[in-house]
């Protein structure tokens, strides 16, 4: 009986054989025959330059080499956070003009047409902060800290008004299910620089995951290589990840290499990516052995950073994933994204404005402030995008439930961005007297993937799969650059 060593060498052998024979099949069968061909030499070591997350030349220079994506999933009241309005005080209690609401679609149509909702002013206190004089209110003490480092786009608008397609379209740009998510697009067009974990990670926290779960992060039809992959904060960062007890490190790298040689046959005879992509899963997952573990402990991060972020106890929460965020970007990962839960402030039991939404706040001010901190002294700001926001916003009338709270709200919210080529210090757009709508410098989900698929170094037009007898791409036929964000 042939040794694993003989076999996996043997079906490489035969594997550049058929290549060779089958030569007419193109430029894919050479990539894969320069795979053999690399193999034979050693067939202990894994695939190299060759494997689909290499890093790629980006269409113009990159302000920004990472992102750190915070998604706030539920939509946080802006009302409440970080658009100010003393008008909206005046009226409170007050009906809301029926100018306001010709045309309008809301996601609890009873509660905004049939009650004929009141105006709702908040209950939080606002200051202006920093040289830039944001308005922040006391449920953002951190973040007030840190507004010189930001820029606030305060005129943010979507197209869809209920939680699932509404995170779909601000991870996607559509509201379908099937499309990439933009971690997945940013990784099919840069590649990622890092070896030894996925190039698009995911980390959540909060009572439950994001509505839509997976698909927020999917691949779409883009070759499933590229989705994002979620990692525990703790305990065992993917299940099953750990190598059973009595298996040695050369033993299995031996049946990988088997099961590689195999399936790249398999590869050669369909033409089928997704067995590339499945090559590469068992090659990251055997690296990811090592780098994941070492990855989420944070024993050797000194006391002064645990508490910066907040991080107060080995659990999977919000702080601790910011933290692991900044050790990623260290690492090299291109797209990491937090999602933390619930947002859904529309009043009743756990989602009022009062006790329930101070204590969601409480969860991610600070880390986030840290986050921001931690990365500019470590000289890893300039070249991180930050983001901050939800999928839609909040209206001015309140939800009069058994608390009070506010309805979805697609034509105005607030989001902030730090770092990676955005200017700092600086607020953009602005919404009418009663934070209805935006204004000024209007800025469309569309609009915000250009923008940073730009900052990224890559033209939203340019950045193209086909599909189904088409090209696609992440702003579908729309998107504007919003060139007041940029430093």
């Amino acid at each position: 009986m042939q040794s694993p060593y003989t076999l996996t060498e043997s079906l490489a052998h035969q594997t550049r054989r058929h290549f060779l024979s089958r030569c007419g099949m193109g430029l894919g069968s050479m990539a894969l025959a320069s795979m053999a061909q690399s193999e034979d030499s050693n067939p202990l070591v894994g695939a190299g330059s060759n494997n689909a997350l290499s890093s790629k030349l980006s269409h113009h220079v990159a302000k920004a080499k990472q992102v750190i994506y915070l998604f706030m999933a539920g939509g946080p009241s802006q009302l409440e956070l970080l658009d100010y309005k003393p008008v909206l005080q005046q009226y409170n209690g007050k009906a809301i003009p029926d100018s306001y609401l010709e045309g309008k679609r809301f996601a609890f149509m009873d509660s905004s047409f049939k009650n004929r909702s009141t105006l709702l002013g908040t209950r939080r206190t606002f200051q202006q902060h920093g040289q830039c004089g944001m308005w922040v209110s006391d449920l953002l003490p951190h973040t007030a800290g840190i507004v010189d480092e930001c820029t606030f786009l305060r005129s943010c608008q979507t197209n869809l008004f209920n939680h699932a397609p509404a995170k779909l379209f601000m991870n996607t740009g559509s509201g379908q299910f099937g499309r990439p998510s933009m971690g997945a697009w940013a990784n099919y067009g840069l590649g990622t620089s890092c070896q030894d974990l996925p190039g698009f990670v995911v980390l959540q926290s909060g009572p439950r995951g994001p509505r839509g779960g997976a698909v927020n992060w999917g691949s779409g039809f883009l070759p499933t290589v590229y989705q994002g992959v979620p990692l525990r904060g703790q305990g065992e960062p993917i299940l099953n990840l750990t190598t059973p007890d009595g298996i040695g490190t050369p033993s299995q790298r031996s049946v990988i290499d088997t099961v590689k040689a195999l399936n790249m046959q398999h590869l050669v005879e369909t033409g089928d990516p997704e067995i590339a992509t499945r090559i590469e899963a068992y090659e990251m997952a055997f690296k990811m052995q090592a780098s994941a573990p070492e990855l989420i402990d944070l024993s050797q991060e000194s006391k002064e950073t645990l508490e910066l972020y907040g991080v107060e106890s080995n659990t999977s929460t919000f702080a601790r994933n910011c933290l692991l965020a900044r050790r990623l970007v260290e690492r090299g990962v291109k797209f990491i994204q937090l999602y933390h839960t619930n947002w859904d402030s529309h009043g009743g039991p756990g989602e009022n404005l009062q006790g329930d939404f101070e204590k969601v706040c409480r969860e991610i001010d600070q880390p986030c402030a840290a986050l921001v901190k931690d990365l500019k002294r470590r000289g890893l700001l300039d070249d991180t995008l930050v983001i901050w926001g939800g999928e839609f916003g909040r209206t001015p009338m309140g939800e009069n439930r058994s608390t009070t709270g506010r309805n979805h709200h697609i034509d105005a919210f607030t989001m902030w961005f730090a770092g990676g080529g955005t200017k700092a210090g600086h607020i953009v757009g602005e919404t009418d007297e009663l934070g209805f709508d935006a204004i000024s410098d209007p800025a469309h989900t569309h609009d915000i993937h250009a923008t940073i698929l730009h900052l990224l170094g890559l033209d939203h037009e340019r950045l193209t799969f086909r599909f189904q007898g088409r090209d696609f791409r992440l702003t579908d036929v729309h998107g504007q650059l919003i060139h007041k964000l940029y430093a």
